[in-house]
Order: C-alpha cells, then structure tokens, then sequence
C-alpha cells in the first residue's frame, strides 16, 4: 500500500480509479482525479501548499511534485504525462502537456495545453511556454512547432498507455 500521510490536517484525497504503485508517497493537501497512476517512487508533498491532479493523469517513477511554501501551488490539468524523474515544484501544467523524462519545471511557471516540455528540460521561474510546442534545453525554449500529427502520436498515446499499464497492476 503507498504511503498516504495526513500533515496539517490535510489529508491526500485520491479518486477510487486510480492506481498507486506501494512505494509513492503522497502527502499532505494533495487531490488527484479520476484514472490518474501514480508511479513507484514518486513523491506528491502537498505540505507546504496544495497540489491538485486532473484525470487521465500520469505522474511515471521517481516523480517529484512539491511547492514553495507562500508562495507557488501546483496544478496539473487533465491527460498530462510526467516522465520518470521529473520535477515539479510549484507550476501550472495545463491539459495535454508531455513533460519528458528528468525535466524540472519550476515555480510560477505556466505550461499551455497542447505542449511537450524535452527530456532534461529547465524551465526557470516565471517562464510561460505557449500552446503548440515543444520546448527543450537549459533553459527551455522553443525548440520547434507541434503539428497535430505529434500531439496525438506523443500527447494523447502516452496518456492512453499509461491507462492501459496500470490496468495490468489492477488484475
């Protein structure tokens, strides 16, 4: 069983539909919607400030999600893949957003639907990254222009599979 820790008075509350692999850690003012999977050894600290989850969410192994204490929540849109590793500290992701593996994405920071944030990407403080990119480098900028062909093929599949993957856990 995941460890689910109340700090606070605030205690994690996570849809029936979702999958949560033993070993994550959720905590705190933490809310995630429904059919979202949350990956082993991912931290979810909402002891500092809230952290909010949309559906069809996956936040993939080694994932940290936290915020800075009066100062910056985190909110996470709807079928949003986080890849393994990844940091989150404090930012907005809106729906259909691909961040990829090891990427750290900071405080303030707003990422529009329909966005692919690279693999090792930092976005500093206060970046806003527009709809329809993929954004990469230190620090992230845009690298080039997301037709529709790549949403669906990088977007939409890695949400859909991870659905499926976590299904697998379940039976």
């Amino acid at each position: 069983m995941a460890n689910i820790v109340p700090v606070r008075g605030k205690t994690p509350h996570i849809h029936d539909s979702c999958w949560v692999a033993e070993d994550a850690v959720i905590v705190g003012d933490v809310s995630i919607a429904q059919q979202c999977s949350i990956w082993f050894k991912s931290v979810i600290r909402g002891d500092v400030c809230s952290i909010s989850i949309g559906q069809k969410t996956n936040v993939q192994d080694g994932v940290i999600i936290h915020g800075t204490y009066n100062k910056s929540h985190t909110i996470i849109g709807n079928n949003v893949s986080i890849g393994h590793g990844a940091i989150l500290h404090g930012c907005t992701i809106n729906d259909n957003v691909l961040v990829g593996m090891r990427a750290v994405i900071m405080d303030n920071t707003t990422v529009e639907s329909n966005c692919i944030v690279a693999a090792g990407a930092v976005v500093l403080e206060n970046q806003v990254l527009k709809s329809g990119y993929i954004y990469g480098g230190t620090p992230a900028k845009i690298i080039k222009e997301l037709d529709p062909e790549n949403t669906q093929f990088h977007i939409t599949r890695t949400a859909d599979a991870y659905l499926l993957y976590s299904s697998w856990y379940r039976e």
